[in-house]
């Protein structure tokens, strides 16, 4: 047997393989595992090239997964002021007035990240941030990207001056005279302003893209469901590969809008099998709903001012007829699924598109969930992926927006992780960056706590939801590998299995939970390579 490629010795080797659940060594030869073991079984794998990594003091785990992520879209919608954690309009305003003071003349001020509640009681609109901004067009995305807020200049680029209709779901809010707000829900409006935003060049895009895979693998994160795809997506995916700059694996779907045509879909179903070494497609995404925090989730009970009665995709047998076409054709589903009633509708697209082959149709969000679709996720063989940061903030008190734009009973219901995982359904986590943080860490703790790391006097969100130690990381690892179909390729440390390792610096399975955060990243390897060290 030829040397291998790299030797990690001295580690606390956590391999999730029942076969071997604890290790001191890995070696690695072309992108695979060769070898687990002790010291001295290892290192007689090691031959004058190979680099051996000394990992003492190093937790080493299967390579964390974020089985829920925008890398590629959410680097292209993250540009300008970060507007994360502001909570008050006047931190808002203070942002936007110096993202304003660094643009060039003429140049648009972006923001990214905002949140609904720094409006607090008042209307969310254009005249909150027109002082901050001036005649300059501006262009804000909430933190959930199903809203954002353009100012006059910028509705007036679009020719915005009234409300409209769009075939799918997608509003220009406007006021009482019948004035637009600058409030746009859902992408068929938000694109009306966000299309006229100069875009990066070609080559900025990629250098902006890799950047950003390298940030998740400083992270820990060496693989990703990529929820947003399309071809143009993946032939700069193809380009970030030969550049050799594809640091993260990914599974790539083909997103369907509402209005696409038997014509359009057609081509795409001969993309099933487009990928690389690194990436492959494979999967179609769907939404057939929004969000709770604007209003647009799908509800069986409308919200207490009467929202949630409409689904984002306006006819939902024509929804369940493209999910039919695209099973069929042997693509893994995945919709995005928030509201009660928009879970409902996806279990009936997919109970009768019938199952697919070797991975589950999957379900995005699941955020309030009633026991009757509980139930069926495990007995139809539905997979839940859902998003431990998308509770962030429900352990504090006082009004919540999340919390407003339900009933009491939907709330009661909301992230029902322990359930999920009681009822034998599959449960894999991610991040839905940049919705929220991409830091698996974070994401274990909130998973294990249902409520802020490192702040105890915080009250968890129905602490029984709360997951255990084993169950988080089998939400970054192993279902991470099942929800795609690849836990014969990947999830454990295991020979024959792929070369995707974390190295912490504690063991996330016996570190107290709100000491997650704080733990370091060591070591970050994906297809055998080191992508990072810490």
């Amino acid at each position: 047997m030829p040397p291998a490629d790299l030797v990690i010795l001295g580690a606390a080797v956590r391999t999730l393989d029942p076969a071997r659940p604890r290790a001191t060594a890995v070696a690695v030869a072309g992108g695979l595992i060769v070898a687990v073991g002790d010291d001295a079984e290892v290192r007689a794998h090691a031959g004058a090239g190979t680099e051996v990594v000394d990992g003492r003091g190093m937790a080493l785990v299967p390579g964390l997964v974020d089985s829920h992520i925008h890398p590629f879209h959410g680097t292209d919608g993250t540009r300008g002021a970060d507007l994360q954690g502001l909570r008050t309009l006047d931190e808002v305003r203070g942002a936007l007035a110096a993202e304003r003071a660094r643009c060039a003349p003429g140049e648009w001020v972006l923001g990214w990240g905002l949140s609904y509640d720094a409006f607090g009681p008042g209307e969310i609109g254009t005249a909150a941030i027109g002082d901050a901004v001036g005649e300059t067009p501006a262009y804000l995305t909430f933190f959930d990207y199903h809203s954002a807020l353009a100012n006059e200049p910028a509705l007036a680029l679009a020719g915005i001056d009234g409300p409209r209709g769009f075939e799918a779901g997608g509003a220009i809010v406007v006021d009482d005279r019948g004035a637009p707000t600058g409030e746009l829900h859902e992408r068929p409006a938000m694109d009306l302003v966000g299309d006229l935003v100069p875009p990066r060049t070609p080559a900025q895009r990629l250098d902006a893209y890799a950047e950003t895979l390298r940030a998740l693998n400083a992270l820990g994160l060496t693989g990703a469901h990529v929820m947003i795809g399309d071809p143009a997506l993946f032939d700069r995916i193809d380009e970030l590969e030969a550049r050799g700059d594809l640091t993260v694996r990914c599974v790539v779907p083909l997103l369907q809008e509402p209005g696409v045509t038997d014509a359009e879909i057609e081509p795409q179903l001969a993309l099933r099998d487009r990928g690389g070494r690194r990436w492959r497609a494979g999967a179609a995404k769907f939404f057939i709903d929004g969000v709770i925090d604007s209003g647009t989730a799908w509800l069986f009970e409308p919200g207490p001012g009467g929202e949630g009665t409409e689904p984002y995709w306006p006819e939902p047998d024509r929804y369940a007829e493209v999910v039919a076409r695209f099973a069929r054709a042997g693509f893994q589903c995945a919709t995005h699924a928030i509201g009660d009633r928009a879970v409902a509708a996806a279990l009936d697209a997919y109970e009768a598109a019938g199952r697919h082959a070797s991975a589950p149709h999957r379900i995005e969000h699941l955020e309030t969930l009633r026991d009757t679709e509980l139930a069926r996720l495990a007995a139809e063989g539905v997979a839940a992926s859902m998003q431990p940061l998308h509770a962030a903030g429900l352990d504090e008190p006082g009004p919540f927006n999340w919390r407003e734009r339900l009933q009491p009973e939907q709330v009661a219901a909301g992230f029902r992780w322990n359930d999920i995982h009681r009822s034998g359904a599959l449960l894999a986590f991610g991040s839905d960056w940049p919705v929220a943080s991409a830091d698996p860490r974070l994401g274990l703790a909130w998973a294990r706590l249902r409520r802020t790391p490192g702040r105890p006097d915080r009250t968890p969100f129905h602490p029984e939801q709360a997951v255990s130690a084993d169950q988080a990381l089998a939400g970054y690892t192993t279902e991470a590998a099942r929800i795609v179909g690849e836990e014969h390729l990947s999830g454990r440390i295991a020979p024959g299995l792929r070369a995707d390792l974390t190295g912490l610096g504690a063991d996330p399975l016996e570190a107290p939970a709100d000491e997650l955060p704080g733990i370091p990243t060591r070591l970050t390897v994906v297809d055998g390579e080191i992508v990072y060290r810490g």
